[in-house]
């Protein structure tokens, strides 16, 4: 078939995008498979530890090998100057929210080789970030060959990353709501399919390879009282406190590193040298955590082993980040939150209060909490539990913990890790949803330039002369050069108190409120709530006037944008 006549039936037809999505979440699969072979081989390189098994090590019996660390870091430091000077790689939410699920495929590479070498040689990152770029990465290059429409293109990056991440558990279902809520930002009928075509096969491809679903064995046949469901929204309170806590000090830590000018280069030597110590006293601060997390919910250790690892995986997981390793705190969050969700059940039990909270049930609620502050996505982890665990009953609880911790997040952050970090490099996201459209909205798109100009050395007798009342609302005030001088209503011209010998001038308003051409139509709706004026004028870098911005055709715009920004998500254009 010829290659236009294909890209036609892929964008035409529904059943066609399902094989496409089905195609993009196999080879998600068979990457996420590879990645994973590719980090625990570097692992065992160094630590001579099998799959998943470095953080469970009960000690480092060869110190010697944690320089394993600071050598990655020297690593990356090459690989970062090998890059040289080229802007920051985007990553899939990033490309989903602002560039419509475009993203070039040396930035898929990129953001894989350095979360795989971070995570291989031990720093306190997940390989989600990896699974998650690569599967939605070649879902974007698939859907950019295939000329999708922009929505098509997003949902079907969503649908790799999600594919991806299910591949990596084993739990499709988790990797539908993944795509759903943390990369394209909605659900929607229109996506259902592909999203789920893409997961299916994606567990298919892990299975036939023969990789094992993450389980997780709880105790099945109970229910849970009112005053556990109780308990564990109070969990669900404080694994957003610690959420909150964790994202607030990796920023901090990472602006104050990069501060340091003479270390800056050096940040990841310096950070694995950093990471020894604490490797030293607990090895469950290397990796993500996978081995540590089932090591800790079979043998039950004291609580004071337990906050002592919390604090150690806190720090050692600020430090991977602010110190410049790549990756995703995805697996940490599920690692921290069981240390949390025991530690509390530890402390309820000891209070003696009536009830008894089974510290395995906590950790899994405490997983899914602390995840859904940091990652979001409360329906993500309430269904990764239910596939983990195949426990109905507590389901019930764990969405409980979620919804409050998710709320919580939300009304006092108003973030997840992931586009916080994108918030401070100054990006306007604040979600996945496609906010792309926005950026085509600048004042030099909505403004017009059949504006009148009026010298500032008018008097009002000759400006009423050169703009009859009814000829237009406003003129634009300049100068001998054509610099704006403010804007002047026309009504305000002709009241019957003024000296007609009076410059014109003295009725100007906005004199150094201006628009530039490529402001945003955010902040030009705000610059027009902030004024309470219904005109603005577009100046360039020398304030000659370009045009004029009237409030309402923005707004009308800006409202058609989203209206049909909601029409693609429905799939009705």
């Amino acid at each position: 078939m010829h290659l236009t006549k294909l890209q036609r039936k892929f964008r035409a037809s529904e059943a066609a995008f399902l094989v496409l999505a089905a195609i993009a979440g196999a080879v998600a699969g068979l990457l996420t498979v590879s990645q994973q072979v590719i980090a625990h081989g570097i692992q065992r390189l160094f630590y001579g530890v099998s799959i998943n098994r470095l953080s469970a090590l009960g000690s480092i019996h060869h110190p010697w090998k944690l320089v394993a660390l600071p050598l990655g870091g020297l690593l990356m430091v090459l690989f970062i100057r090998w890059l040289g000077r080229r802007r920051a790689p985007i990553d899939v939410v990033e490309a989903n929210a602002l560039h419509g699920g475009r993203i070039p495929f040396n930035d898929n590479l990129v953001i894989s080789a350095q979360t795989i070498l971070s995570n291989g040689v031990g720093a306190s990152v997940g390989l989600e970030a990896a699974y998650a770029q690569m599967g939605g990465g070649f879902a974007s290059i698939l859907g950019q060959w295939f000329a999708l429409r922009r929505n098509d293109l997003r949902t079907l990056v969503g649908a790799g990353a999600g594919a991806a991440i299910g591949a990596a558990f084993g739990a499709p279902l988790t990797g539908a709501f993944y795509a759903f809520e943390i990369v394209i930002g909605t659900y929607s009928p229109a996506s259902v399919a592909p999203v789920m075509a893409a997961a299916l096969a994606a567990a298919s491809v892990t299975r036939l390879i023969g990789i094992d679903p993450y389980l997780i064995a709880t105790t099945t046949g109970r229910g849970f009282s009112i005053y556990e469901y109780l308990a564990y929204a109070a969990l669900g309170l404080v694994c957003a406190a610690v959420g909150i806590a964790i994202m607030r000090l990796v920023t901090f830590c990472e602006q104050h590193v990069q501060g340091w000018k003479m270390l800056a280069p050096w940040r990841p030597i310096v950070g694995g040298l950093l990471l020894i110590p604490l490797a030293l006293i607990s090895p469950q601060t290397l990796s993500a955590g996978h081995g540590a997390l089932h090591l800790d919910l079979i043998t039950h250790p004291a609580l004071t082993f337990l906050a002592i690892v919390l604090i150690l995986k806190i720090a050692a997981s600020v430090v991977s980040l602010s110190f410049g390793f790549r990756g995703g705190l995805f697996f940490a969050s599920l690692f921290l939150g069981s240390l949390v969700g025991q530690l509390f059940a530890g402390l309820i039990n000891l209070m003696d209060i009536g009830f008894v909270i089974d510290p395995n049930d906590a950790a899994l609620v405490g997983m899914s909490a602390l995840s859904v502050s940091v990652v979001g996505g409360p329906m993500t982890l309430a269904v990764l539990m239910l596939e983990t665990t195949h426990d109905f009953a507590l389901m019930g609880v764990v969405l409980t913990a979620t919804l409050v911790s998710g709320t919580i997040t939300r009304e006092v952050f108003g973030y997840s890790f992931s586009t916080w970090r994108l918030h401070i490099r100054g990006s306007a996201i604040r979600s996945p949803r496609d906010i792309g459209w926005m950026f085509d909205l600048t004042a030099k798109s909505v403004m017009r330039r059949d504006w009148v100009a009026i010298p500032e050395g008018t008097t009002i007798a000759a400006f009423r002369e050169l703009v009859p009342l009814g000829s237009t609302k406003k003129s634009i005030l300049t100068d001998g050069e054509g610099h704006y001088c403010g804007i002047v209503p026309t009504a305000a011209a002709f009241r019957p108190d003024l000296d007609l010998e009076r410059s014109v001038s003295s009725l100007a308003i906005l004199p150094e409120t201006t628009l530039t051409p490529d402001t945003g139509i955010d902040a030009i709706l705000r610059t027009f709530e902030r004024e309470s004026v219904d005109e603005l004028a577009v100046v360039d870098g020398e304030r000659r006037v370009l045009g004029i911005v009237t409030e309402k055709y923005a707004s009308r715009r800006y409202f058609e944008g989203i209206e049909l920004s909601q029409r693609k998500i429905f799939g009705e254009v």
